[in-house]
C-alpha cells in the first residue's frame, strides 16, 4: 500500500463547515484518470482536484497541472476547485507563486489565481465569457419551477461560457429564489442540445446592501441536488450582467449563494468591457460586437481537514 496526502477545505467563505467543500489531492505518484474518478466517488463531495507536479521550470512557464473530477465525470474547468486548489498550495508549495500568483494548467488552459494578502482571499481571473444562444422565456421558467413573470423583463436568459457553459437567468429579485425546482431529467436534455449543462439562476438582493457593492443572490441546481458555490457559473454571469447593462464595467458586485442549504457563500466578482468596442447602452455595455474581458472571481478558503489515502 502506499499513502497520498490530501486536504478538505471550504471555498468562498472564512467560516468552517460553511461555503463550497473541496477534496485536494496530491497525486505525486502517477494515478490513472480512472483510480482518480474512484477516488472522486470515495469523498463525494460535488468536486475533487488532482495537483501533479512537474519540473519547476515546466510549471513557471505552464503552472501547477491540475485535473478536476466530480463524482461523474472530469471537468475542463470549475471555479471553487480552482480557488480551493491554489489555496491549498499556498500553504504547503509558496514555492510555485510567482510574486502573488499561481497559475494552475487546467484542461481549459492556464488559470492565473492572486492573493492580496489578507489571509487566503483569492481572486481567479477567467477566460473571456462566450456568449450563446437567447433562451425562450417561457421554457426557462417551466424547466425551473418558476413563472414566467419572476423572470427579469428586461433581460433574457442566455447560454455563457469562460470554460463551462451555463444558462444564466436573471430574476426580478432575489426573492424568487424560494421556488426555485430544476426538472433535473427534462432539463438536462433540453441545455445540453444548447451547449450547457445547468441553470444558474440569480436575482438582485436589496437585503444584503449596505454600501455601494451591487448585491445579489444565486441558486444552481444539479445532479438531483444544488451547490453551494458555482465560481464557474459566476463568472459567466457576471460576464453577461455586465454587457447587458445590469452591473458597471469593474464594480466589484458581491454574489451570495448556498443560503437555502445552510452553506451560505460569498464570491465577488466584477469584469471589464473593452475600450471602444462597441455602442453602449446606459453607459455599460450591451450588443453584438462587445468584448467583455478580465473576468474576475474572488473568495476566501478555509482548511477544514488533512490526513493521508492508503491505496494498493
Amino acid at each position: 500500500m502506499f499513502a497520498i496526502d490530501y486536504f478538505v477545505v471550504d471555498v468562498f467563505t472564512g467560516t468552517a463547515l460553511k461555503g463550497n467543500p473541496l477534496a485536494v489531492v496530491m497525486n505525486g505518484c502517477g494515478l490513472t484518470t480512472e483510480q482518480m474518478q474512484a477516488i472522486a466517488r470515495e469523498f463525494n463531495l460535488s468536486e475533487t482536484t488532482f495537483v501533479e507536479r512537474r519540473p519547476a521550470a515546466v510549471e513557471e512557464s505552464e503552472g501547477v497541472r491540475v485535473r478536476i473530477f466530480t463524482t461523474q465525470e472530469e471537468l475542463n474547468f470549475a471555479g471553487h476547485p480552482t480557488l480551493g486548489t491554489a489555496s491549498v498550495l499556498m500553504l504547503t508549495a509558496p514555492e510555485v507563486f510567482q510574486g502573488d500568483t499561481v497559475r494552475l494548467a487546467e484542461n481549459v488552459g492556464a488559470i492565473p489565481v492572486r492573493y492580496s494578502g489578507e489571509g487566503l482571499y483569492g481572486e481567479m481571473t477567467q477566460r473571456d465569457p462566450e456568449f450563446g444562444e437567447e433562451l425562450n422565456r417561457a421554457e426557462v421558467a417551466r424547466l425551473t419551477g418558476l413563472a414566467e413573470s419572476d423572470l427579469d423583463p428586461g433581460l433574457t436568459p442566455q447560454m455563457v461560457s469562460t470554460g463551462t457553459a451555463f444558462a444564466i437567468v436573471p430574476l426580478r429579485d432575489a426573492g424568487m429564489l424560494a421556488r426555485l425546482k430544476v426538472n433535473q431529467e427534462e432539463a438536462s436534455a433540453w441545455l445540453q442540445e444548447r451547449g450547457a449543462r445547468w441553470f444558474y439562476v440569480l436575482g438582485p438582493a436589496l437585503e444584503q446592501g449596505g454600501g455601494d457593492e451591487p448585491a445579489w443572490r444565486a441558486r444552481m441546481q444539479f445532479y438531483g441536488g444544488e451547490d453551494p458555490a458555482t465560481g464557474s457559473a459566476a463568472g459567466c454571469a457576471i460576464g453577461y450582467l455586465v454587457r447587458h447593462g445590469a452591473v458597471a464595467p469593474g464594480v466589484r458586485t458581491h454574489v451570495r449563494q448556498g443560503v437555502e442549504m445552510g452553506r451560505e457563500s460569498d464570491l465577488y466578482l466584477s469584469a471589464q468591457i473593452q475600450s471602444g468596442s462597441a455602442q453602449r447602452k446606459n453607459g455599460f455595455g450591451e450588443g453584438q460586437n462587445l468584448r467583455v474581458t478580465d473576468v474576475r472571481v474572488g473568495g476566501s478558503t478555509v482548511l477544514v481537514a488533512k490526513g493521508q489515502l492508503f491505496l494498493p
